[in-house]
C-alpha cells in the first residue's frame, strides 16, 4: 500500500519517515509540507494511504481531509489530543498522537491494511472484466451492464463514483477514476484533466484549452497538457 506523508514540520515527517520504511507493506510515495503541495500530487497520482498533521498553516488537516475521496485512507498524527473527536468526524481510520510510538504505528497501519483490502474487495466486485479486448462488465443499479470499449466517449469521476458516458446512456457506478483507468486500453483512452478520461477515438476537435466529443466540451487540465499535445496530437498530425 502506497502512502504520503503530510507535516509542515521537518522533523515530524523524518520521524513518520523512518516508521514508514521500517514498515513492510508501506511505500513511501511523497512527503509533503503543506495541503496545498500534497492535493497537486494527489491530482495526478493514485494514494492509498495519507499520513496527516492536524495543525498547519493555510489549511489544516481536518479541512483537507473533507477534501480527500474515501478511497484514499487517513491516520492523522498531531502533538493535541483534543482534536481527536474532529478526527473521527472526517472518518479517519485512526489518530496518532506525536512523537508516535512504533507499537502505535503498526496497530494504526494494520487497521488501514485491513480496511484497504476491503475496498479493493469492492472495486474488484464493482467490475467484472471479461477476457476480450473489445468490452468489460461494470455492475450499476444491482445488475451488470455489459460496455464496449468503442462505445465509450468519455468516463467522468465524481468523487467515489465514475460516470461512463455512452453514446445514448450513462451508467454511474461505485469506484475511483484510477481503478477504472487501470482496465481501460491505453492506446485508446486518456486522462485530460482531474476529473475525466477520454476516449481519443471520438474527439471532433480541439483547441489549446478544451476537447469537443458530439456536444460535449471537456477542458484540458494544465497538469494532462503535454500529454495531450506530445503525446497524443503529435502522433495523430500528419
Amino acid at each position: 500500500m502506497n502512502c504520503i506523508i503530510v507535516d509542515d514540520e521537518p522533523l515530524a515527517r523524518e520521524a513518520m519517515k523512518l516508521l514508514i520504511e521500517e514498515a513492510n507493506n508501506l511505500q513511501l510515495a511523497g512527503s509533503f509540507n503543506s495541503a496545498a503541495t500534497a492535493s497537486d500530487y494527489m491530482e495526478q497520482h493514485g494514494v492509498d494511504l495519507v499520513f496527516l498533521d492536524i495543525q498547519m498553516p493555510g489549511i489544516t488537516g481536518i479541512e483537507f481531509a473533507r477534501t480527500i475521496s474515501k478511497r484514499t485512507l487517513v491516520i492523522f498524527t498531531t502533538a493535541y489530543t483534543e482534536y481527536a473527536l474532529d478526527s473521527y468526524e472526517v472518518d479517519a481510520i485512526d489518530y496518532l498522537i506525536k512523537p508516535v510510538e512504533q507499537e502505535r504505528f503498526r496497530k494504526a497501519v494494520d487497521k488501514a491494511l485491513a480496511y484497504h483490502s476491503l475496498l479493493l474487495k469492492e472495486e474488484k466486485e464493482a467490475i467484472e472484466t471479461i477476457a476480450s479486448a473489445e468490452y468489460f462488465f461494470v455492475k450499476a443499479e444491482r445488475r451488470y451492464f455489459k460496455v464496449s470499449f468503442s462505445d465509450i466517449l468519455f468516463i467522468e469521476g465524481l468523487k467515489d463514483y465514475v460516470i461512463i458516458q455512452l453514446g445514448d446512456q450513462r451508467i454511474i457506478t461505485r469506484m475511483s477514476l484510477k481503478a477504472i483507468s487501470d482496465l481501460l486500453p491505453k492506446a485508446t483512452f486518456l486522462r485530460v484533466n482531474k476529473s475525466y478520461i477520454v476516449n481519443t477515438a471520438h474527439i471532433e476537435s480541439f483547441d489549446n484549452n478544451d476537447i469537443f466529443i458530439k456536444s460535449y466540451e471537456i477542458a484540458i487540465g494544465n497538469s494532462y497538457r503535454d500529454d495531450f499535445f506530445e503525446g497524443f496530437v503529435m502522433r495523430q498530425r500528419l
